[in-house]
């Protein structure tokens, strides 16, 4: 199994850089600590930090290494989405289903707030 460290990236580049987006995301991302929140969530759920952390990298980059790196924008979008298609469907049923969806991202988003 490979290790791998968790840095910080504080690269330079410049304007003309091909993937000066990419590495100015990756220093912008890299400033804050990963670990508290899926300490959180390991202390909450019982799952191995490794494991969430290995979920996390996999889930993320199954779903487009660009979910990775907007993943603010990227996780309002998707929440938005269940409520929208709630409001087309106009049910109760399409209603409860999108306050679930929504209930289990925001259980993630909660997971570095909550004190153990």
């Amino acid at each position: 199994m490979t290790e791998v460290s968790l840095e910080r990236y504080c690269g330079q580049w410049s304007d003309a850089d091909s993937d000066a987006n990419l590495k100015a995301e990756v220093a912008e991302y890299t400033r804050a600590d990963p670990l508290p929140t899926l300490e959180n969530l390991s202390a909450a759920t019982g799952i191995p930090v490794g494991a969430l952390v290995r979920y996390v990298l996999v889930k993320w980059t199954a779903e487009g290494s660009e979910a990775l790196l907007a993943l603010g924008p990227t996780t309002v979008e998707r929440m938005w989405s269940h409520v929208e298609a709630a409001e087309q469907a106009g049910t109760d049923e399409a209603r409860l289903a999108a306050y679930h969806a929504l209930r289990q991202m925001l259980a993630w988003l909660r997971a570095p707030l909550q004190q153990r």
